[in-house]
């Protein structure tokens, strides 16, 4: 394990991100929280679900 080369492939990754613009930012963010969103909504669903099927012990 070669740390020295590894640290720089690192700085070298570092030195290329760049900071996104609003734009970008605020369209990576709305997907993201659509996709928390829907996670959410299936959850309930499951929930909503298991509380009509007997046995489920909800």
């Amino acid at each position: 394990m070669d740390v020295p080369l590894e640290l720089s492939a690192y700085t070298r990754v570092l030195k290329l991100a760049s900071t996104p613009e609003w734009e970008e930012f605020s369209q990576i963010a709305l997907i993201a929280g659509a996709g928390i969103l829907l996670i959410g909504v299936i959850g309930f669903a499951i929930f909503l679900i298991m509380g009509f099927v007997p046995g489920t012990g909800v």
